[in-house]
């Protein structure tokens, strides 16, 4: 008897119509009765101290109902608990609306309450505020000197710091054959989801709230409300159904959350926050960071010894931190290596994870070092790669759980046509465009973390699972619906997926590549946990068919149990239902991770990305015509969603080395392209020939499902491939994104 296999299947995702026929509510679109609309004032200064804010114009606007500010806001718990906010770095969370002190550029100083959003709006443009400024630093280059080591704290499991150095590094390089030192800088990026940041906050009475919220994660959101409010778990529901992206903008809860409810709360009513676009600019970033890179080689072209060191920016008030230089001996087994990761506080908010958070910084530096190397070797890059290709983690000695990277280099070279390449700079032209190519490797954790999962099926023949994951856009219902089909062994139109409410079983936020493996194992535990539930009670049925065997004797397909000496004797799910005398009968499983298994292991995603730019010689103007990205990612659930998730990463790629670039001006310290005008990104014009390989990769060890998850890998290699493939169109090596065109012609 053959089952459907739902895993695998190219499976358009199932809420798509609800969102291109606008049928899909987001968190700032929910029609709620008696509601009023909050508008968020911000700091016109970079450092300093409110001296007054001046109201009676504001508050004369008919339909302002409240404006609320530090001096007359709710007193509040502030706990700096431990597990206030899951994604915290070390240090004290921002607290909006605190005290008179204005730490950052932006910050939210006051909230304008009114009947509509316009009236809110206009109200707050005539809040008169006087301040007394003072001196601030937001230049990372100007404060290299006052670097220092990260603070550790609970951040630093997930995002490790550098190991210990090991061999000796300055005898390795000085007597290397091949050497190259480089210096790399990447400035400030802002996340730029389309869906803007908004919360719901309905005042059900007593202390009880339901919001809805733009997140990566309902769970983690209800926490930090608990938390700092000083309510009860379960008089809080954060729920997020739909979200318009995330990119990690999310992972962490928003200070527009922050107000809404405390709005709510003072006024016991239901209130509405809705940032625009500007305001999207004035919370967490990616971080300016500037790192420099030493790799020596020997005559042979292996990496004897790498140096590897990066200085960030980090908040006055948080230590972010990335992991940045670990990577290198990841991936190249020297045995001499120097590793640094340092912090440098500036007046900024603090930074935040955005996707590939330190890889994508990461990989410009050590692939334009290694294609460097290549050049001075006399060798093509793609074989510098593949010598130095190791199936060992050399910084920690461990073997990779799994690591199929050779195949990417191969697979993804023979589709792009890798060996017509021209060895030297400069050797090929269109018309009066250089043409060149390039490639990269890229690495990406594979994190390992608990969910729950709830499974239940109805005597009607319908299964119902439910987690509180977030689904940011990135396919996450359809590939749950997926994985639930094949793991209860009913067909996908059975199953529904129920997600984005903190009411349902835990999930952790939605980032890191990691929700497929994580969840979606919680998923499948369920669903065999609701198995096994069923064939017990099926067992003592009258007459039972399968009375007297052990659940080894029996096989679950297509919605029903059968005995595998007899397929004749047989039990249907919804008949087991129906005569327990209920309508549903469920179970709810979690995902333990196997930590003791795990640590023995380096667990990581790859990819190889190869590509094409031509680059007008008079204009400096620089066009990506072509690009293939071949990925080892573990068990690919849905091959449509997941190529999905790797073209936007090769077109974030497209973005990060050559647009996307949040400009600061230090005499301000005031981010100035606060807009999409300004903030520039790829549009269809600067897209081209896109192509995506999945190589196939068996991991036993990662999860239950062998899923390492898709959604950094392809963004962390294509940024360095353009970079390189730039160098071998024109022999100017750029180590700064983004590239402009000045840094060609001049």
């Amino acid at each position: 008897m053959k089952t459907s296999q739902e895993i695998g299947k190219p499976i358009s995702r199932l809420e798509g119509k609800l969102k291109v026929t606008g049928e899909a509510k987001y968190a700032g679109e929910y029609n709620v009765a008696d509601l009023v609309h909050g508008y968020i004032v911000n700091s016109s200064i970079t450092k300093g101290k409110i001296i007054n804010i001046g109201e009676s114009e504001a508050a004369a606007v008919p339909g302002v109902v409240a404006i609320i500010s530090h001096k007359n806001r709710t007193k509040l718990p502030w706990f700096d608990m431990l597990f206030a906010d899951m994604d915290a770095p070390p240090g004290t969370p921002f607290k909006p609306l605190y005290d008179e002190k204005i730490k950052y550029n932006s910050q939210p100083i006051a909230l304008v309450i009114a009947e509509t959003f316009e009236t809110a709006r206009y109200a707050a443009s005539l809040l008169k505020v006087n301040y007394e400024e003072a001196p601030f630093e937001t230049e990372l280059t100007a404060h290299l000197a006052e670097a220092r080591d990260p603070k550790k704290g609970m951040a630093t499991a997930i995002k490790p710091l550098p190991p210990s150095d090991k061999g000796d590094f300055e005898t390795a390089y000085n007597e290397a054959s091949a050497q190259y030192e480089g210096e790399f800088f990447h400035g400030p990026e802002h996340h730029n989801p389309l869906e803007l940041f908004a919360t719901t906050t309905i005042y059900e009475g007593k202390g009880k709230l339901t919001v809805y919220d733009k997140t990566q994660g309902t769970s983690n959101c209800q926490l930090y409300i608990a938390n700092v409010f000083g309510l009860h778990y379960n008089d809080v529901r954060v729920l997020s159904p739909f979200v318009g992206g995330g990119f990690g903008s999310g992972l962490r809860p928003q200070y527009q959350l922050f107000l809404c409810v405390m709005a709510s709360l003072m006024l016991k009513r239901n209130v509405r926050v809705t940032m625009d676009r500007t305001q999207m600019f004035s919370f967490g970033h990616r971080p300016q960071t500037i790192q420099k890179t030493k790799f020596g080689a020997n005559t042979d072209g292996i990496v004897t010894a790498i140096n590897h060191t990066a200085i960030a920016e980090t908040s006055q008030f948080e230590d972010y931190t990335e992991v940045v230089v670990n990577w290198a001996n990841m991936l190249y087994p020297a045995q001499n290596t120097a590793l640094d990761y340092k912090l440098v506080p500036l007046d900024v908010f603090t930074p935040m994870d955005m996707r590939a958070p330190g890889g994508s910084t990461a990989m410009h530096a050590i692939e334009a070092t290694m294609d460097e190397l290549s050049y001075q070797l006399n060798m093509d890059p793609l074989q510098l790669q593949l010598l130095n290709y190791s199936e060992i983690d050399a910084s920690s000695g461990k073997p990779y759980s799994s690591k199929e990277l050779k195949q990417c280099y191969i697979q993804g070279a023979e589709k792009f046509g890798w060996e017509q390449r021209p060895s030297k700079p400069r050797a090929t032209k269109r018309g009066n465009r250089l043409v060149g190519t390039g490639m990269s490797t890229g690495i990406w954790d594979v994190i390992a973390l608990p969910a729950k999962a709830k499974a239940k099926f109805s005597k009607d023949g319908k299964l119902k699972v439910t987690s509180a994951v977030t689904d940011i856009g990135t396919g996450t219902k359809t590939i749950m619906t997926q994985i639930a089909a094949d793991s209860f062994a009913v067909a996908l139109e059975h199953v529904t997926f129920d997600h984005g409410d903190s009411d349902m079983p835990m999930a952790p936020i939605q980032g890191g590549s990691y929700t497929t493996g994580v969840v979606g194992s919680a998923v499948k535990a369920a669903c065999i946990a609701l198995q096994k539930k069923l064939f017990k009670k099926a067992k003592k049925l009258k007459d039972s068919p399968l009375s007297g065997l052990k659940i080894t004797d029996v096989v679950f397909k297509n919605g029903a149990i059968y005995a595998k000496e007899d397929f004749n004797k047989c039990i249907n799910y919804k008949d087991i239902v129906a005569a327990d005398g209920k309508n549903w009968i469920a179970a709810s499983k979690s995902n333990i991770p196997n930590l003791l298994e795990l640590k023995n292991y380096t667990r990581a995603a790859h990819s190889a990305a190869f590509v094409e730019v031509e680059v007008d010689e008079e204009l400096g103007v620089i066009n990506v015509t072509r690009a293939v990205t071949a990925v080892a990612a573990g068990k690919i659930i849905n091959p449509k969603t997941a190529r999905s998730q790797i073209l936007g990463g090769m077109i974030w790629g497209i973005s990060k080395a050559l647009r996307e670039e949040t400009m600061t001006d230090h005499n301000l310290g005031k981010y100035m392209n606060t807009n999409l005008g300004e903030y520039h990104i790829p549009v269809h014009a600067d897209i081209h020939e896109l192509d995506v390989i999945f190589v196939e990769e068996k991991d036993e060890i990662i999860n239950e499902l062998g899923s390492k998850g898709v959604g950094e890998i392809g963004l962390a290699s294509m940024a360095p491939a353009i970079a390189n493939a730039i160098y071998h169109a024109t022999g100017k090596r750029i180590n700064k994104f983004p590239i402009h065109l000045d840094d060609i012609i001049l």
